[in-house]
């Protein structure tokens, strides 16, 4: 069976990592197809997840808001994307929801959510600033996620508000890449490889990774659902594989490039499961994953702020009811400190 991921930007795609043993016990994860995936696919190709007799099943969705019912439902298992205004409604509905791990953040030199601008506009002068997005229409994913967020921080830092700009949604980061070149939109935020293909392209300027316009942003995390939280030996093998998996990808980085000791694998593995090619990889800023999974909750509770100011959360949740970093730290537990190849 091929592991490649035969349709990136599939809203229901489907794949069996690792085919089902006897004595293997199936694990149902919805992703966003993105970069910072890395450690599901990691954690396949190199065995952390039979090591624990697990296989996994990953399904695609156009943004982590799709994958709450199916978590409150059961359906899903695991969820990996942004934690979203729609993740917090459904908790404030009572849906037991949970935020185990960081999935994707932006500590120095590693901003992978981007914000661009049409190369045209950069050259004829219509982009000098952030104070020239007023009045631009910006390729997004869904209200209230994490690139909503980061958008709204570059409009606050020159006395803008977010609708002070016009955005639409698209079914993947990779449909930005097309927008900007049909020019249907004046601007993007997006994750990537979108940003570096688009320059590739010709057709964009970057003007503001998140690590300089967000700091530290708290970008994407792990969910668990109420019911796989409750199969608690299961749900901790699960992290320890992922774990382990994050720390091979940390020591892939250097230089905010994919430029580190395990780089190579890791490349190879991401050109197996993705169809984005090496060379892109190569090229990409990749994002940050905290090798412990420590998730940063002063970023969720600002962005949660923003999401209520757009009414987009009716009612605001207790981080430390939604937290729960206890699955992460029995595993760190075991594998013991973080050493940096």
């Amino acid at each position: 069976m091929t592991r490649a991921l035969t349709c990136w930007v599939a809203a229901l795609g489907v794949l069996t990592l690792t085919a089902p043993a006897a004595a293997q016990e199936t694990v149902t994860v919805g992703i966003y197809a993105a970069t910072s995936d890395a450690p599901l696919f990691i954690a396949d190709k190199k065995g952390y997840f039979r090591d624990e007799g697990i296989a996994v099943k990953l399904t695609s969705f156009q943004s982590a808001a799709m994958m709450v019912p199916p978590l409150g439902t059961g359906q899903l298992d695991v969820g990996a994307g942004s934690a979203s205004a729609g993740l917090y409604n459904a908790v404030a509905r009572g849906i037991k929801i949970r935020i185990v791990a960081d999935k994707a953040s932006s500590p120095p030199g590693y901003g992978a959510t981007k914000l661009v601008v049409r190369k045209d506009h950069v050259d004829s002068g219509r982009y000098k600033s952030f104070n020239d997005f007023k009045g631009m229409k910006f390729a997004m994913n869904a209200p209230g996620v994490s690139n909503t967020a980061l958008l709204n921080a570059a409009l606050k830092s020159v006395g803008l508000r977010y609708s002070d700009v016009e955005t639409a949604d698209f079914s993947s980061p990779m449909d930005h890449v097309a927008a900007l070149r049909n020019k249907s939109v004046d601007a993007a935020a997006s994750i990537e490889p979108a940003p570096t293909l688009a320059v590739e392209n010709g057709d964009a300027v970057v003007v503001g990774p998140d690590d300089v316009v967000y700091p530290n942003h708290q970008i994407a995390v792990l969910l668990y659902s109420q019911q796989f939280a409750a199969k608690t030996d299961l749900a901790t093998k699960f992290m320890r594989a992922y774990i382990r998996a994050v720390r091979f990808y940390n020591d892939a980085l250097k230089d905010s490039k994919l430029a580190g000791p395990t780089a190579n694998e890791l490349i190879s593995i991401l050109t197996e499961y993705t169809p984005v090619k090496a060379e892109i990889y190569r090229k990409v800023t990749p994002t940050g994953m905290h090798p412990d999974g420590n998730v940063n909750v002063e970023s969720l509770a600002q962005d949660q702020t923003f999401y209520s100011e757009l009414g987009l959360v009716k009612e605001r949740v207790k981080l430390e009811n939604l937290v729960d970093m206890s699955f992460a730290r029995t595993a760190v537990k075991g594998l013991g400190p973080y050493k940096k190849q």
